[in-house]
């Protein structure tokens, strides 16, 4: 397993960016797939993205599809979720997972970092 802190999370107004990032601990990050997942009060944990180990291989939810892109650098352990044209409706805590391949399943996700709150509102 691999230890995951997550970052950059915020309050922003809809239409506006941000970026998150979440670094992982260890010399084998560059050996997983990573995912994004976010979960709302009141709802069940859902995904987001996940990107392959060797960044050839991207997956999004409908949802957050031709706005959000996932990221990686190996060389800093690091996955980012860059964010843009938010909605009310990403307001959740985003968490950062890590998985033998690039899913969608949370199921199949065995390291998970603590959470960033992102709250859209005007």
């Amino acid at each position: 397993q691999v230890q995951l802190v997550e970052s950059g999370g915020g309050l922003v107004q809809p239409g506006g960016s941000l970026r998150l990032s979440c670094v992982a601990s260890g010399r084998t990050f560059s050996r997983y797939a990573m995912g994004w997942f976010r979960q709302a009060p009141g709802k069940a944990r859902e995904f987001v993205a996940a990107i392959n180990w060797s960044t050839e291989r991207t997956l999004y939810a409908d949802s957050v599809k031709g706005r959000f892109t996932i990221s990686r650098d190996n060389a800093k352990n690091t996955v980012y979720l860059q964010m843009n044209s938010l909605k009310p409706e990403d307001t959740a805590v985003y968490f950062c997972a890590a998985s033998a391949w690039a899913n969608s399943n949370p199921g199949q996700y065995d390291s998970w970092g603590q959470g960033t709150q992102v709250t859209v509102s005007s």
